[in-house]
């Protein structure tokens, strides 16, 4: 088994090009089924590589399930004896794969989380909003689009002011591979960006036509998004989460708890698949959950 492994290393590190760290884990993954197999297959800590079915695997699945390994962990240890039967048998060392039919543990993909729309409310219509500041009407300006509209952190850094049409209210937008889509705006969120354009347009001289700029013109970086939204969304003591990423999930789940179709939600965010876009169906449905448990009868 050992010449195998050191063979199927080698494999990795020539032919595929892989990491050092990732062969470590391969080899950890491999020793590790060897040993569950000596221990519970053979009296004479011997196995052969044939004798090997998708039952003895499934068992040590089962084993590693009842040791409270998460299941993401699981399957990539499955997935590491899964490339080292390919490798057998590309090498002829096998003559079946035992792993054709063995599949993992579903792993439970997390909701997406999101911020309640009281919070975010109290959040932007704060009476303390700033009026003159550049930077801390951009940085409010910038969290209100967020959540707003729903778009990616890197789609609001490309926004240029010819992307701006208040006369059509919508912003064109450039997503995951260049591909554009139209977002409408509401009269509030427009008011609240000429009131920034007027700011800016005293404050910045040099802009190269980008809407969303810092004091010497150039062009946001997504760091400095990430650092400003941190920044204010920290005002609400409750979130766990506080980056951009956050505003999107809330604008999904806004707009589906108040009603919108979730094909209109895929268009707005830009999926390009529906499934995308209908884990925020689940996370809806968790609101329902917890305002039907708010019932005295549901209670008992």
């Amino acid at each position: 088994m050992d010449e195998l492994i050191e063979g199927f290393e080698d494999y990795l590190r020539y032919e595929r090009n892989y990491s050092e760290a990732t062969i470590t884990a391969y080899r950890r993954d491999l020793l590790q089924f060897s040993k569950f197999l000596s221990e519970n297959e053979s009296e004479d800590n011997e196995f052969n590589l044939e004798e090997i079915d998708g039952d003895r695997v499934r068992c040590w699945l089962a084993s590693m399930m009842d040791a409270n390994l998460s299941a993401r962990s699981v399957n990539r240890k499955l997935s590491s004896l899964k490339s080292f039967f390919k490798f057998l048998r590309k090498r002829g060392a096998v003559d079946k794969n035992p792993l054709a039919w063995v599949s993992g543990p579903k792993v439970k993909k997390p909701l997406p989380y999101f911020i309640r729309e009281k919070e975010m409310l109290t959040l932007l219509d704060a009476p303390e909003a700033p009026t003159e500041d550049f930077e801390e009407v951009r940085n409010l300006l910038i969290v209100e689009m967020l959540y707003d509209t729903g778009m990616r952190r890197s789609e609001l850094i490309g926004i240029r002011d010819a992307d701006v049409d208040y006369g059509s209210m919508q912003i064109k937008v450039t997503g995951k591979r260049n591909k554009q889509r139209v977002i409408p705006i509401a009269p509030k969120l427009k008011e609240r960006m000429q009131a920034y354009e007027r700011v800016r347009d005293r404050e910045v001289e040099m802009r190269e036509g980008w809407f969303f700029v810092r004091p010497d013109g150039r062009p946001l970086s997504t760091g400095i998004v990430y650092d400003r939204v941190r920044s204010l969304l920290s005002r609400i003591p409750s979130l766990r989460k506080r980056g951009p990423h956050v505003l999107r999930h809330s604008f999904a789940t806004s707009m589906l708890n108040n009603g919108a179709e979730l094909t209109a939600v895929k268009e707005l965010l830009g999926h390009s698949s529906l499934t995308t876009t209908s884990v925020y169906t689940h996370t809806t449905f968790e609101e329902l959950k917890k305002m039907y448990h708010a019932h005295p009868r549901a209670k008992k």
